[in-house]
């Protein structure tokens, strides 16, 4: 799994159907992808990825539109079920730029998917994968976002969709959307991974298709990530960002990006030394990937308790580990945790900028700061940090980390009076204050 340019597409086996197969990544053992339900490999139980027997230069995307269907000839299909979604922006950010003191910041922002979530990439591939493969019953574990997207694209499908969450953990606003989606909500009593231990074993008795990252398919629509990145900042500053930063929950993203990476330079479209680090950052309540990295450990240990304010990324034993760790080591990224306390921080200066995320999200900009100060990220950097999820998601957690209402009389003139009282510099009598205190 390096990166090296002299690497070409890799040769269809017999197992291949129109030049897609999987392959495991421990043996390499090789399935046709479509004609049976295979999560992990038959012969290793290691995970799997996709394959490509011709795979995409910037060339093949040309004239495809916008939105994660524009990278058809990077995916199995040219066209799935669809809402649609991707095509996210890029923002600047000039202050918090400033602030964290790198060259460039760029916040990659997809709470702008349609459900709210970079989710939604993965289940426009996998649903469609789903329908293919005749499923009628679609499943998921789930701290939320991931509930959302699956019942948004299973309703679109019209399929029966599962969703198992851990009982009390998951914000309201996730909730909310898989419920109206029509999904039949499962409550458990245990935390995300047990969620999933769960759900894994309905697919194993085939009582559901599984949608989680597990499926190497979800995460072929989480590649058009990466592929977006590069296009929008090379369209705006005429180069490749030299880092991505981003949030660690199963490490679904981190895999990826470094598979999109990967690619590209297969094809020739991307010169390995033009590959961004992949950096990526975990709360320090749950930093199982965190620990791997920094004792160079080839596994991730299961952390079975896990607690952060960001529910997103509460996950003790992250599934995607064996492909995310060689995508950090090997792009010389690194991988961090933060405080809750810091992630909030980010997620205020985010808002000041008017990108409203929820805290799962801030973590990236939290991790840029800590390794900034850190003196692992150098000054003359250019950065791009992912924030994956919009702050709607956990309305409870926005109100917590903003300004409070304030009680004012029920007339204009005692508006004025109560704006006219404050000390805070917002107010006249506190511009006032602050001239003379300078």
């Amino acid at each position: 799994m390096s990166l090296d340019l002299s690497a070409s597409a890799p040769s269809a086996p017999d197992a291949a159907e129109d030049g897609v197969w999987l392959e495991c990544i421990e043996c390499g053992e090789t399935f046709a992808p479509f004609e049976a339900v295979r999560y992990t490999c038959d012969e290793c139980e290691g995970l799997l990825e996709v394959r490509y027997a011709d795979l995409p230069t910037w060339e093949d995307f040309e004239g495809r539109g916008r939105g994660v269907w524009r990278y058809a000839a990077a995916l199995p299909f040219d066209e799935g079920v669809s809402l649609p979604e991707g095509d996210t922006p890029l923002h600047r950010v000039p202050r918090l730029e400033e602030s964290v003191g790198v060259h460039r910041l760029r916040i990659k922002h997809e709470g702008m998917n349609p459900t709210g979530s970079f989710k939604d990439r993965g289940m426009t591939v996998g649903v469609t994968v789903a329908e293919r493969l005749g499923a009628d019953r679609l499943a998921c574990a789930s701290t939320g976002n991931t509930s959302a997207a699956l019942a948004a694209y299973g309703s679109r499908a019209g399929l029966e969709t599962l969703v198992l969450l851990p009982s009390g953990k998951v914000a309201a606003g996730k909730v909310a959307q898989a419920a109206l989606h029509g999904a039949r909500i499962l409550e458990v009593d245990g935390n995300f991974d047990a969620c999933l231990d769960i759900v894994q074993e309905l697919a194993a008795r085939g009582e559901a298709y599984l949608l989680n990252s597990l499926n190497p398919f979800r995460l072929e629509g989480q590649k058009t990530i990466g592929l977006e990145i590069l296009e929008e900042f090379y369209a705006d500053e005429g180069r490749y960002p030299d880092r991505i930063v981003l949030p660690v929950g199963n490490a679904g993203n981190t895999a990826a990006l470094y598979k999109a990476f990967r690619e590209l330079v297969q094809s020739g479209a991307l010169h390995p030394r033009d590959v961004p680090k992949l950096t990526g950052v975990q709360a320090e309540g749950a930093a199982p990937m965190v620990e791997a990295i920094e004792g160079g450990a080839d596994e991730v240990r299961r952390w079975d308790e896990v607690e952060t304010k960001a529910t997103a990324i509460r996950i003790g034993n992250p599934v995607n580990a064996p492909k995310a760790l060689p995508g950090i080591r090997e792009t010389g990224g690194t991988a961090v945790a933060v405080s809750d306390e810091a992630i909030t921080s980010a997620q205020r200066a985010l808002a000041r900028e008017g990108v409203g995320v929820e805290p799962a999200s801030a973590a990236s900009v939290a991790g840029l700061r800590k390794l900034r100060d850190e003196g692992v990220v150098e000054a003359d950097e250019d950065v791009v940090c992912l924030t994956t999820g919009h702050l709607l998601k956990d309305p409870d957690a926005a109100f917590a980390a903003g300004n409070e209402p304030e009680s004012v009389p029920n007339s204009t003139d005692g508006v004025l009076r109560h704006l006219e009282g404050r000390s805070d510099g917002r107010g006249r009598l506190g511009k006032l204050i602050g001239l003379f205190s300078r």
